[in-house]
């Protein structure tokens, strides 16, 4: 079985143990980065004394961040989170009534809680961590914070059949990984010779 949100092998789970501990660690930082855009709703160049000063001014002109409030989306993150906490519990324990809404971080803990049995058991395992990724993003984007971006590094030289076809797809890292892996071939490029070969057969550019 191939992992729901990289497609890499995993397995009989439905999310690699890779993605599993990145999905562990964006559901830990959710409640923070929540916190963090509450604050980012008053622009930096205000003080909370030039907010009261300018409540009756006239003009339409908001003392709010309104992109930060199109963000928080009268709770979008906390509805959606709830909703993954509602759904997996309906299907590991489906004699359970819905459980009631608890706050973002309650939801958060209880699915971080539930991670092994989410990654072995759960079908829908890569779309909750492909949108608990993009809830992620998207609070980073507002509060100045945003998330690595993979950088390619090279095109994998891994031969992918009896034809000697070289598979030549890119090759992205991002920072913090300790190993080269190809997304195409999963070919991996681990250790010193690994990578000198990887580097000594790179197509020449013109």
């Amino acid at each position: 079985m191939t992992c729901g949100l990289c497609g890499d092998e995993a397995d009989s789970r439905h999310l690699c143990k890779r993605d599993a501990a990145k999905l562990a660690e964006r559901l830990a930082d959710l409640p923070t980065l929540y916190d963090e855009l509450v604050h980012c709703l008053v622009p930096r160049r205000l003080g909370w004394g030039e907010i009261v000063s300018t409540k009756n001014a006239a003009g339409p002109q908001s003392p709010l961040n309104e992109a930060v409030l199109d963000e928080m989306n009268t709770g979008h993150m906390t509805a959606v989170v709830h909703s993954w906490r509602v759904d997996v519990q309906r299907i590991r324990w489906p004699q359970h009534t819905a459980p009631p809404p608890s706050g973002l971080t309650a939801d958060c803990r209880w699915l971080a809680m539930e991670l092994d049995w989410i990654a072995a058991h759960y079908p829908a395992a890569g779309d909750l961590a492909r949108e608990v990724r993009t809830l992620e993003a998207q609070a980073r984007s507002v509060v100045g914070d945003p998330v690595p971006q993979r950088k390619v590094v090279g095109q994998c030289i891994a031969i992918v059949d009896d034809q000697g076809t070289v598979c030549g797809a890119d090759i992205t890292h991002m920072a913090g990984e300790s190993r080269l892996s190809c997304r195409t071939c999963h070919c991996v490029y681990e250790g010193q010779q690994d990578l000198l070969l990887l580097l000594h057969y790179q197509p020449v550019t013109a």
